[in-house]
């Protein structure tokens, strides 16, 4: 991306941007800190523009922890930017699917800047991401990631893998697992953040997820390529056929050309209306929705599965604990809850 463009997008986004709503920027990739020097360029432009807003603003990077020196960690730190890794587990894991481009493995170095990450960020996330031929594994994944000190570890699935009845047929036991070792994690006074679990205690215990907590695709969110064309949401553009969701392009500082947008509602969940958890559900996630089904307002089999999976679980938790004190943080959020 050029500086240009950059300056573009910065001046679009904090001279429209509602002004009692937090804003976000968002560096992702490929591998942002390949651009070390542009992203110091654009955080500079950001924290120096005229309608910059100190408490109303976050930046967050997105690495897979291939890229890391001391001079990018007191950079981060120095600037107050939230990190997330890209790990998808221990090396027999992490090395199926994250290669060098060369076929070189990455879990060795991508482990080393993870413990690099725990010695030099008060705080930082670690997301791991699992495919259909790793999903039993995902509580040896949460088992390595502590080990290695990660407090917070995000658990995502690949939405562009074709998931099937016999994966959501072992999500009951698999997060089953994962809920014991957050449990345990608790009671040595030693707590993890795990998204899938602490996501859906705070939804339950505040009555369920808040506006400005839903997918806003296209209106609250937007990610721009490095070209400068618009998308409604990061994984749109890094999509097989990103085209197919372009909603426009940069033209000038404050002529940001975009596209109507028409979602049907015919294409919604006619069996999410009536159901008793919806409003504890991530339904409205229209990128994994799109990927499911084709369609950003109607959810898929597997993701239902997940979702349904990931609340009997947090309701377990919190019936087991009893103490909903100990979960009082999740209703304001807490330093591990908003650090990305």
């Amino acid at each position: 991306m050029s500086i240009e463009t950059a300056k573009k997008i910065v001046d679009y986004i904090l001279l429209n941007s509602p002004k009692d709503e937090e804003i976000q920027f968002g560096f992702f990739g490929g591998e942002p800190l390949l651009e070390f020097d542009l992203i110091k360029e654009i955080t500079k432009l950001i924290k120096t523009h005229k309608n910059f807003r100190q408490y109303q603003s976050r930046i967050s990077l997105a690495t897979n922890g291939t890229v890391f020196s001391k001079e990018i960690a007191d950079f981060l730190i120095e600037n107050d930017i939230a990190v997330a890794i890209s790990c998808d587990g221990p090396s027999e894991i992490q090395d199926l699917n994250r290669k060098f481009i060369d076929g070189a493995k990455s879990s060795k170095i991508v482990e080393s800047n993870i413990k690099k990450a725990v010695r030099s960020f008060p705080s930082f996330q670690v997301t791991a991401v699992y495919s259909p031929d790793t999903i039993e594994y995902l509580p040896l994944v949460v088992e390595y990631l502590s080990g290695l000190g990660v407090k917070r570890i995000s658990l995502s699935h690949n939405v562009l893998s074709k998931w099937t009845k016999k994966e959501a047929d072992m999500l009951a036991e698999i997060y089953g697992l994962i809920g014991r070792q957050f449990i345990d994690s608790y009671l040595v006074k030693n707590p993890l953040y795990i998204n899938l679990i602490d996501s859906k205690i705070a939804a339950i215990l505040r009555g369920g997820y808040t506006v400005f907590e839903k997918c806003r695709m296209g209106t609250g969110e937007l990610a721009f390529s490095t070209e400068g064309k618009i998308y409604p949401c990061e994984r749109l553009a890094g999509s097989i056929n990103p085209d197919e969701h372009c909603i426009g392009y940069v033209k000038d500082s404050v002529n940001i050309q975009m596209k109507s947008q028409e979602i049907s509602t015919s294409a919604r969940n006619s069996e999410c209306l009536d159901c008793g958890i919806k409003k504890y559900c991530v339904n409205w996630c229209g990128c994994s929705n799109f990927f499911a089904t084709g369609c950003y307002e109607r959810v898929g089999p597997f993701v239902c599965a997940s979702e349904k999976a990931a609340i009997k679980v947090a309701y377990e938790i919190i019936r087991e604990i009893k103490d909903t004190s100990v979960f009082c943080h999740h209703l304001n959020g807490t330093p591990l809850m908003n650090a990305f």
